[in-house]
């Protein structure tokens, strides 16, 4: 791990990375206060969701707005173990891009750095859409293609190398959260994982929210699409 992915990451309290996202969730309690004002209650559909984002918000402060959490992945991986919190927490195995609920059966619909893992744009209109459908309101974060460092693979313009040259660089080295993959498909597949877009694709994804910025050093760092 870089110097700079240690001070950006997010899983330790404190770290300078936990408290950007801190300062970004501001956005989210709003919503959730919100839906508290309107309803006494607040259920949420974290897709992509991990249980370690939702130490950004004290028990307290769940607990006061009666928020329940329903977390949502595609696979096991994330979601097989049941949390520790089943009042407050529960896990869904499902497709983000065919979620199996109803219209507006949750408060909010909110993803943090997903949409650019879900696949081709078909896919991502297809997420878009079923996060539109199934929220009455929705929080959808991703990475900003124009930051410097690629969060993913920690290395900076990473985005912007032609397709062969990320194929040799993944081949040869250890990048990111990923281990040296020497196996030419196995590189091939770890770079189509993450798909990451212009701020206008994203705006048309969204049409009905607010896009707002998150910016560092007077950059761009991330975007947030919020419908209120």
């Amino acid at each position: 791990m870089s110097l700079l992915q240690r001070i950006l990451r997010y899983d330790d309290p404190n770290s300078f990375g936990f408290r950007l996202r801190r300062r970004r969730s501001a956005a989210m309690r709003d919503l959730i206060e919100q839906c508290f004002d309107e309803t006494g209650a607040c259920r949420i559909l974290d897709v992509g969701g991990e249980l370690i984002y939702w130490n950004l918000f004290t028990d307290e402060y769940l607990h006061k707005h009666r928020v329940r959490v329903t977390l949502l992945n595609n696979s096991h991986e994330y979601g097989s173990a049941r949390p520790d919190n089943p009042d407050r927490f529960n896990v869904v195995i499902g497709d983000a891009c065919q979620l199996p609920f109803h219209d507006h059966a949750f408060d909010i619909v909110h993803s943090n750095s997903v949409i650019e893992h879900v696949g081709d744009w078909k896919r991502k209109l297809a997420f878009a859409r079923e996060t539109r459908r199934v929220g009455r309101h929705y929080y959808v974060q991703m990475p900003s293609i124009s930051f410097p460092l690629e969060p993913h693979y920690g290395v900076i313009y990473f985005q912007f190398l032609p397709e062969p040259v990320r194929v040799w660089m993944l081949q040869h080295f250890a990048l990111g959260r990923y281990p040296r993959l020497p196996d030419l498909a196995e590189a091939v597949r770890c770079h189509e994982e993450v798909r990451l877009i212009s701020r206008k694709q994203f705006a048309y994804l969204f049409p009905d929210a607010e896009i707002r910025y998150e910016k560092l050093f007077g950059l761009v760092k991330s975007l947030m699409a919020i419908r209120p």
